[in-house]
């Protein structure tokens, strides 16, 4: 039978909930050695949320201490297979069991609608914890071809100590996308999530103990980027980091990798992704498209599709129907209504970026077709109208920068060579997308577009079996599929000479 949620569920549901704000190192929850916190701001309608741990270099210092004793010992790298399986995959079955405790910690944090949090993040959360439990006992090392007067055998071995520094967008999911294939390729790991979206970082790793995962294997360290995420990224015991955020923020942590130790760095960056329309195309299939892809998680979403590249003839028309499919289908309202397709913004100070990016780009010429607007003000939230913008040209900013909220470009084109010139010019390389009838030009347009992944007459379908990543400055090294496992390891020969 089906569950019916109401406003009023989610809010008796919030009265009764615990938030925990500790750090959780070595399998307990600890206070930051300074004693300091800080509170989190709810998106959702201004209001204090949860109260968190401020940490610092010296809570760094003791959950990359409790890692690095826990994969020395060998107490999870050593396990047989199957006991690390059934222990990865009773992890995604309770993160599924609480997933409504979840939902609520995620919505409070980053201010998308509940349901949300619950159909899609936890659901995907598990998803990936569960996959890669799954390939525990599916990973085999190699023989090479030496010949008979030796063998060398090639195995594949856990690095040591991952330092995983997350994104306040998907939380949970780029969580899983982290902790799955490191901790699955026997690796112990510390998690800073961003300061904004901590509280459900933190429930994971508990529920991961109560799993059977043991103490140190997976260590969270809430803070601020500056003061616990960046000397992370400097410890001269942590052998890599894996790092999902802003292009901005990515480069720093490559230097902070060469400053320190040479570890390993995986970088999944910003984006800036067309969405390219011929006239052929299936014009409602576009639009619907279109407008998701842009608007889905209020524009906080690297790959959006914050490009829209039409050919002139039918610029009009496909405006018209984003416009349709967003007044229909896309309810902007407060996260915890039923109807909430998307919600808040995640601060005041991004709503601020958002708003201020807006009035840049009417000032250089970008005509506002619909939306773009701060809404629900008197909620204390941070709410901004899905929208979009015509007559724009690739050289404005709204079509250059990641602007990370609900609004879409629209840049016409007039031939095939100008939409492919349009959609890889730019510094970004994380998705596309191209809707023509002509499957002749659209595979040869999708192998053109210089992007992690591109995708024809859809937009935004995946699974836990395609790897994701970009090129250019949308960063290097792949999340998601077995190929994700690959670089949370490194390959060891060993020789025997016979005779």
């Amino acid at each position: 039978m089906t569950k019916t949620y109401t406003r009023d569920y989610w809010e008796s549901a919030l009265s009764a909930l615990t938030l925990e704000g500790r750090n959780f190192i070595g399998g307990d929850y600890r206070s930051a050695v300074s004693g300091e916190t800080f509170t989190r701001i709810r998106p959702m309608d201004g209001k204090p949320g949860g109260t968190l741990a401020r940490g610092t270099v010296a809570d760094i210092d003791l959950a990359v201490a409790s890692a690095r004793a826990a994969f020395e010992s060998g107490v999870w790298r050593k396990k047989d297979p199957l006991e690390k399986k059934k222990i990865m995959l009773k992890w995604a079955e309770l993160i599924r069991a609480h997933g409504e405790e979840l939902a609520m910690l995620e919505t409070l944090d980053v201010g998308k609608p509940v349901l949300a949090s619950l159909n899609v993040d936890v659901r995907l959360c598990a998803d990936g914890i569960q996959f890669y439990g799954e390939m525990i006992d599916k990973m085999y090392d190699e023989i090479a071809p030496t010949g008979p007067s030796a063998r060398a055998l090639v195995r594949k071995v856990p690095l040591g100590v991952i330092g995983a520094i997350t994104p306040w967008n998907y939380p949970m999911i780029i969580d899983a996308w982290k902790l799955g294939p490191s901790i699955a390729a026997g690796n112990s790991v510390v998690l800073k999530p961003a300061e904004q979206s901590s509280l459900s970082a933190i429930r994971l790793a508990s529920l991961a103990v109560e799993a059977g995962l043991p103490a140190g294997v997976f260590n969270v360290v809430t803070g601020y980027g500056e003061e616990a995420g960046k000397p992370l990224a400097l410890h001269m015991d942590v052998d890599m980091i894996a790092f999902t955020g802003s292009t901005e923020v990515g480069k720093l942590i490559m230097g902070y990798a060469a400053q320190s130790n040479v570890k390993r760095v995986a970088l999944e960056l910003g984006g800036k992704s067309p969405l390219v329309v011929f006239e052929d195309a299936d014009l409602d299939a576009a639009a619907s498209a279109a407008a998701w892809g842009c608007f889905y998680n209020s524009g906080e979403t690297c790959h959006a599709s914050t490009r829209l590249l039409v050919q002139r003839s039918v610029q009009d028309k496909l405006i018209e129907k984003i416009k349709a499919v967003t007044a229909s289908d896309i309810a902007l309202a407060h996260p915890f209504e039923p109807s909430a397709q998307i919600g808040a913004l995640i601060e005041e100070a991004h709503m601020t970026k958002v708003l201020g990016m807006i009035a840049a780009g009417e000032k250089e010429g970008a005509r506002r077709a619909f939306g773009a607007e701060q809404v629900l003000s008197e909620t204390g939230g941070y709410y901004i109208s899905p929208g979009v913008f015509v007559d724009m040209t690739n050289d404005m900013s709204l079509a250059r920068q990641e602007i990370f909220g609900p609004v879409l470009a629209a840049i016409p084109f007039d031939t095939e060579e100008e939409a492919l010139k349009l959609a890889n010019d730019t510094i970004y390389g994380l998705a596309g997308a191209v809707f023509t009838k002509d499957m002749d030009r659209a595979h040869r347009f999708s192998e053109e577009i210089h992007a992690g992944t591109v995708w024809i007459n859809i937009y935004d379908m995946s699974n836990f079996a395609t790897p994701f990543g970009g090129f250019k400055q949308s960063g290097f090294g792949r999340d998601r599929s077995v190929h994700a496992i690959d670089k949370y390891c490194d390959y060891k020969t060993i020789w025997q000479q016979f005779g």
